[in-house]
């Protein structure tokens, strides 16, 4: 990901309603300036056609482990290309970056998207709480290849 790529991402569109309480990490603060410049993160970019759709990011969170996430431009939302970017991420991950393990956190209510997850062969593996925008959110954590989920803070 270049510098150019932060200032694209920051302003897409929003996203629709349904998806509203995710566009919070596109913006000024989100999830790219809360782990740009983290060491040991990979930040990737997808284009169509010459545009970023999307980005996906691996952060080590140990020597072997890393957490994945992933965010598409609104339009390109339910095209199957969620799918497609993951499994991309985490042949990165477990390949080029020798990971014996990727976890994540979804919303609950998110099903689209837990849906996806487990498509892959994710598996849950515990339940945290945060604070995101000043409201506590639930979230479901996840693991891939379904060993015990890092530690929720």
């Amino acid at each position: 990901m270049k510098a150019a790529d932060l200032a694209v991402i920051q302003n897409w569109p929003t996203y629709p309603p349904e998806f509203e309480d995710l566009d919070y990490a596109l913006r000024d603060n989100g999830w790219l300036d809360e782990h740009r410049g983290k060491p040991d993160t990979r930040l990737y970019v997808a284009e169509q056609a010459g545009k970023i759709i999307a980005f996906t990011l691996l952060s080590r969170t140990s020597e072997t482990e890393a957490e994945f996430r992933i965010a598409l431009r609104a339009d390109k939302i339910g095209l199957g290309l969620g799918s497609i970017l993951t499994r991309m991420t985490l042949e990165k991950g477990f390949v080029e970056m020798q990971l014996a393990r990727i976890h994540l956190i979804v919303r609950k209510n998110n099903p689209r998207a837990i849906g996806l997850y487990r498509n892959l062969g994710f598996t849950e593996c515990g339940e945290c709480a945060k604070h995101v925008n000043g409201q506590q959110v639930n979230f479901l954590n996840m693991a891939l290849p379904g060993n015990p989920c890092p530690l929720s803070n």
